[in-house]
């Protein structure tokens, strides 16, 4: 990549745990982000393509994924297609990934495919956001040795910090062994219910466990944003002014200025 190019910034959006909200959260936060100016491209790494259908990509229209891209048959600028939403492409998804981690096992340079990948994006987006699968495995490992941050959605749930653990432990292994420059970029407390006195509580447990790693911004459990993915629409499209919509709005700013901040950091240590 020409060094006087501008990078995208790489988020994976992880959590083993499957149901916390995480392929509504790359939606939306994705979304977002373009909703507020930001050229975003959505990377879906999960077999069952919910981030695909979400966004309205039929599967007769998957006819290059990210399946491709993980084992090197296409550019990423062969397998993005565009959304309904300005300035938002996605890398659909494809069957094919159900089968991706046996013939990872044996694949040449298996850490380091979507680093690979990613190096042909060039400066056409600012944010890539990448669903990952609901696993901790070869898959989900290429997207974190390719990523600068994470973003761990987490649901208000009485074991939601179950396993946190081991996603840190890997998070920690990666950066030590394979890109030093991952971070946690941050922690979003997702599906609370105001009625439900144990999301008070998990929240709080939450905040204590991670501290300043939380985000300001909670995802309200929310009927539309349920909605939204049957229609093939992210919920700020789907409906704008409702709960769950505007959470995620704030979400995508909180996120960008906790990247000025992070880049403001960056330049007084350098």
């Amino acid at each position: 990549m020409n060094s006087s190019q501008k990078s995208p910034r790489i988020f994976a959006i992880a959590n083993q745990k499957g149901g916390v909200g995480k392929t509504t959260t790359s939606i939306n936060l994705a979304t977002s982000l373009a909703a507020v100016g930001k050229r975003v491209l959505l990377v879906d790494m999960d077999a069952q393509g919910n981030a695909s259908t979400g966004l309205g990509v039929k599967r007769s229209e998957r006819e290059n994924s990210s399946y491709d891209l993980l084992f090197g048959e296409k550019t990423i600028a062969e397998c993005a297609v565009g959304t309904r939403v300005p300035r938002l492409s996605i890398v659909p998804s494809s069957m094919h990934l159900s089968g991706a981690e046996i013939e990872l096992v044996t694949a040449e340079n298996r850490e380091f495919r979507m680093r690979a990948a990613f190096e042909t994006i060039g400066n056409q987006y600012d944010y890539v956001v990448v669903d990952c699968p609901p696993a901790l495995n070869l898959t989900t490992l290429n997207i974190l040795v390719a990523a600068d941050a994470v973003i761990v959605p987490l649901q208000c749930e009485f074991y939601a910090l179950e396993g946190l653990a081991h996603l840190t432990k890997t998070i920690e292994r990666v950066r030590s062994t394979f890109n030093p420059g991952l971070i946690v970029h941050g922690v979003v407390l997702t599906m609370y219910d105001v009625r439900n006195r144990l999301s008070g509580m998990v929240a709080d447990d939450v905040r204590g466990y991670f501290g300043d790693k939380v985000y300001k911004t909670i995802i309200p459990r929310n009927v539309r944003v349920s909605e939204a993915p049957s229609y093939g629409l992210p919920a700020i499209v789907y409906d704008m002014r409702c709960a769950g919509s505007q959470a995620y709005i704030h979400l995508a700013k909180e996120v960008i200025k906790r990247e000025k901040s992070l880049l403001s950091d960056e330049k007084v240590a350098a």
